[in-house]
């Protein structure tokens, strides 16, 4: 069960680095900043962290640019919080979820719907009818 324990040390660094992040950091560009998910290797050696990030393209770049500079200093903070022997070496990235998501939202928006042949449904219902009736009536007959 290697997999529960990297889980549940993944939840207790995202519940963690989000305190962190709002209350310890002192950089404003990691202020805006929200812990999207965490993933702890096996191993707990690494962990992959993704974030999310309000503001322009430039602006969530630096906000990841500025954790990862304080990578140091958050792993020294996450010490005694965690309880663990060692401390996972800490991999920020920008969380492009959201915005893929969006991304497909507005293609799907920009579709056309395909238009819809009355007729075919008619004639295949009724098809279906009849086959039906006349399944009934061969029960129905001595």
């Amino acid at each position: 069960m290697k997999g529960h324990r990297s889980q549940r040390v993944g939840d207790a660094l995202q519940l963690c680095l989000s305190e962190i992040f709002l209350t310890e950091l002192k950089d404003p560009r990691t202020k805006l900043v929200t812990v999207s998910r965490v993933e702890v290797s096996s191993d707990l050696s690494h962990a992959r962290v993704w974030v999310s990030a309000l503001g322009s393209e430039d602006e969530r770049l630096e906000a990841v640019d500025a954790l990862r500079r304080a990578s140091g200093f958050v792993r020294r903070t996450l010490a005694p919080r965690l309880r663990l022997r060692h401390v996972p070496e800490l991999r920020f990235d920008l969380d492009r979820g959201p915005e893929h998501s969006q991304r497909i939202n507005d293609l799907l928006a920009t579709l056309e719907p395909a238009p819809h042949d009355d007729t075919h449904d008619d004639e295949h219902h009724d098809e279906h009818h009849d086959e039906h009736r006349n399944k009934h009536d061969d029960e129905r007959a001595p």
